[in-house]
């Protein structure tokens, strides 16, 4: 079937990428970031499931790819792990912004991502501060980063 071709292909491309001694194998740290690339949004807790599902009897810190790829197949296929839609995000940062200025300041974003709900790692915050923070007004201009978070559906 072309769909199931045409995710295969997909998940190959995403896993490749950090397949670095192109093997067929990648480091399990890895395997967030690819499920992410492909427009997955686990949490820490489905993405823990995830990678029992697809690593060894014996784990060795490295996910084979015939492995990874019937499982990311099944979650593409389901659509599990979707995004959350533009406009529920978009809610929940004007609930952080009453005052409606359309942005949040570093300081801001960092205390709400350590101190409400499941607080994200050191790494996780890196990775979204510099992913989201306009570096000259050192502040989140939450609209522009929603539309470049949000997958496009086709």
């Amino acid at each position: 079937e072309a769909a199931a071709a045409e995710l295969h292909k997909k998940i190959r491309e995403a896993f490749e990428v950090f397949d670095h001694e192109s093997n067929n194998t990648v480091d399990v740290r890895e395997i967030g970031t690819i499920i992410r690339s492909l427009g997955c949004c686990p949490s820490e807790g489905e993405l823990h499931d995830l990678i029992a599902e697809v690593e060894e009897e014996e784990p060795t810190g490295y996910i084979r790819f015939e492995k990874f790829l019937p499982v990311m197949t099944e979650v593409l296929q389901e659509k599990r792990y979707r995004p959350i839609p533009e406009d529920v995000l978009l809610r929940a940062f004007e609930v952080l912004d009453p005052a409606k200025h359309g942005f949040l300041t570093k300081d801001e974003l960092i205390k709400y991502m350590t101190e409400e709900g499941e607080p994200f790692s050191q790494e996780e915050m890196e990775e979204m501060l510099s992913a989201a923070i306009d570096p000259e007004s050192n502040s989140i201009h939450y609209k522009d980063y929603i539309t470049m978070m949000v997958v496009d559906e086709n």
